[in-house]
């Protein structure tokens, strides 16, 4: 009989997918343990269509049980040391062990403009704060709207460009878009510069063609909240009636403070088989650091994106690494590096981006033409996502498959 204890660190997209496709195909003698210290989960791609009133709050937050096998032992804690050498998980009020681990902590926020909303500050990288924006857009009738790029990396590296142009979208619907000025700022060369330049292109004519006004390499230098001003390293200083920062992201303490991390506090890892230099610890989705091919500036080489849709693939990949190794097999399973996006462009549309983050010299990423397709995509998606696990779930996924097999492209959930 196998007797195996799998940690898995963070209940987010790639924690329970890797939970659930390990549960599915290990007997009941291998233990697997999710540590997350939150018993509600919500779905932060749906965080922008709340921004902006098509999402109702309590429709994209379910329990974290509900999404899980079953089968799966969730501890609802803060991991607070990983003792690697011990092979030992430390949290609030108990000690657990591992014979392999999976660690899928996801990013944080810096707090320093989290808590200014008096001051016309805000972000939708968080549930509440998407909750407050929306009733910020709601309120606004003139002035000048800024969404401005604190530092990369960060979340979804299209949302900022999605989010522009759905507040764009709310504006006009509502007769208000002349009244109103939407600039986005970004230290970024092009927008999302991690996904080649075609893509950029691409985007930056959805900008221009809705009326937003684009500043690349602008790199946020201050913000005055009594002033409402913000400053950039360039010292050109613009004033702002409401002001949507796309906060600084770091790792969680408990990583910062571990033998892990890199320079830029995230944990690298193989990029074949996310393992990190310790045997059987594997690093998934935003915390991890991968290389990819070409570089933003010419001293800052590019990484792969932190995106869920990369956190999933990742957790499909360790799940069957894994399993080979507890039973002794061929490992043949490697992260390709392929991703997509369903980029949200307003008024029901969106375009569709896929390719290869991996191709040299620098990742080749095309977006198909704007459409209501790929919006219904991204809605079949969040029903997906937040089906409880089994029967309705398992419709969605077909849903999704026979969609994405009528359009040709490649989607493996």
């Amino acid at each position: 009989m196998i007797s195996k204890n799998i940690v898995i660190l963070g209940g987010g997209i790639g924690g329970i997918i890797a939970a659930n496709k390990l549960r599915n195909e290990l007997p009941s003698s291998v233990d697997i343990i999710i540590i997350e210290r939150n018993k509600m989960h919500t779905l932060a791609a749906s965080y922008l269509w709340l921004m902006v009133n098509l999402r109702k709050a309590e429709k994209i937050r379910t329990p974290l049980s509900r999404l899980i096998h079953k089968g799966v032992k969730i501890i609802y804690e803060e991991v607070k040391q990983i003792d690697t050498s011990g092979k030992r998980i430390q949290t609030e009020h108990n000690e657990i062990n591992y014979d392999y681990l999976i660690i899928a902590l996801g990013s944080e926020l810096e707090k320093k403009h989290l808590n200014n909303n008096q001051y016309g500050i805000h972000n939708f990288y968080t549930y509440e704060g998407a909750q407050r924006l929306r009733d910020e857009l709601a309120k606004i009738q003139s002035g000048e709207i800024i969404i401005a790029i604190d530092s990369l990396p960060y979340k979804c590296p299209g949302a900022p460009y999605e989010a522009a142009m759905l507040i764009s979208g709310y504006l006009t619907k509502r007769e208000r878009k002349n009244k109103i000025n939407i600039n986005l700022y970004t230290p970024e060369p092009h927008p999302l510069p991690v996904a080649g330049p075609e893509l950029g292109k691409s985007v930056s004519d959805l900008l221009e063609n809705k009326g937003i006004k684009f500043y690349p390499a602008h790199q946020l230098k201050e913000i005055k909240p009594e002033e409402k001003t913000i400053t950039f390293n360039s010292d050109l200083t613009k004033q702002y009636d409401l002001l949507i920062v796309i906060p600084k992201h770091i790792s969680p303490a408990v990583i910062r403070n571990s033998e892990l991390e890199d320079e830029g506090g995230w944990i690298p890892v193989d990029r074949n088989s996310l393992e990190t230099k310790l045997e059987n610890v594997y690093a998934i989705g935003d915390i991890n650091s991968v290389s990819i091919p070409g570089r933003w500036q010419p001293d800052k080489p590019m990484k792969l994106p932190k995106a869920g849709v990369f956190a999933h693939s990742q957790a499909l990949t360790v799940s069957e690494i894994i399993n080979s190794k507890i039973f002794g097999k061929e490992i043949k399973n490697s992260f390709c590096g392929d991703g997509f996006c369903m980029l949200e462009a307003g008024e029901d549309l969106a375009g569709f981006a896929y390719g290869d983050f991996f191709a040299s010299p620098h990742p080749d990423v095309k977006m198909r033409k704007l459409g209501k397709a790929w919006h219904l995509g991204k809605v079949l998606f969040e029903k997906w996502w937040l089906a409880p696990y089994g029967f309705s779930k398992s419709f969605y996924k077909i849903l999704i498959q026979l969609g994405a097999k009528s359009l040709k492209i490649p989607i493996k959930l």
